[in-house]
């Protein structure tokens, strides 16, 4: 078990945000913390902290007025940090490889492989063509309806028929170097952790997963360590202190 930062870009800054909340209209979201801090500061950070594996995302879509300040912020993260982090937001099987000679160590990918809620194989195989399964990091990111755990695309606004288990965490691991998986509903919310998603993601045990989503002290950490049997690794967003939280991040990365 181990931290893995994070820097998430919109509108040309980095934000920490509520998770279900962002829309493409008028490049909206609830906001927790606004930095005026460049991503590239914060990859520097974690450079010199020797925090590898973290993630940078994207999220204005490609075509926003603010995407390409979005894009050249990131690109500025992964130059301050080469091989160091991972990127994602509107990755393809064409634009990948741009993003890996940029310094991204793996890309990060969710809509491009699942659309119209379905997986399609098809371009998760393009994109293992384009730059090799190791690396590709697969975010299955997820909410819960009818009782069970469904991978979420879009802005995670869209569920798929993807329905998140051992058999297909087994099935999809063959395309991809690890996993990132947020608790969507929980993101943001600094309300406690998704404790029945972690206990079955513990329970599996295959390549890499990082967890994202509502840990917010670090009492929580604790129960995450227990319930994840500290078999994955961990995501803090709004409550590190970084981004205007209480958990103190000279603890954390430490761990």
């Amino acid at each position: 078990m181990r931290f893995r930062p994070c820097i998430d870009i919109h509108n040309g800054k980095v934000k920490q945000i509520v998770g279900g909340s962002l829309r493409d209209e008028g490049n909206s979201v609830r906001t927790n913390f606004s930095s005026e801090l460049g991503a590239g500061f914060y990859a520097e950070l974690y450079r010199k902290d020797g925090l590898k594996g973290g993630h940078i995302i994207l999220l204005n879509p490609a075509g926003s007025d603010y995407y390409e300040e979005t894009r050249r912020q990131a690109l500025s993260a992964l130059s301050a940090f080469p091989g160091g982090m991972q990127v994602g937001g509107g990755i393809t099987a064409e634009n990948a490889v741009e993003y890996l000679e940029a310094g991204a160590s793996h890309v990060i990918v969710t809509s491009y492989v699942f659309q119209g809620g379905k997986f399609h194989r098809g371009n998760m195989e393009r994109l293992v063509s384009a730059v090799g399964k190791e690396h590709i990091v697969l975010d299955l990111s997820c909410r819960k309806k009818d009782g069970a755990y469904y991978v979420v695309t879009d802005r995670w606004q869209q569920f798929t028929e993807v329905r998140l288990n051992s058999q297909v965490l087994e099935e999809l691991a063959g395309y991809c170097d690890e996993f990132l998986i947020h608790g969507v509903d929980v993101e943001g919310k600094r309300s406690g952790m998704e404790g029945e998603l972690v206990h079955m993601l513990g329970e599996w045990n295959g390549i890499p997963v990082t967890y994202a989503g509502g840990i917010g002290t670090l009492e929580d950490l604790e129960r995450f360590r227990q319930q994840s049997g500290g078999r994955l690794d961990f995501t803090i967003g709004s409550a590190l202190d970084l981004f205007g939280g209480d958990i103190p991040y000279e603890v954390v990365r430490k761990l």
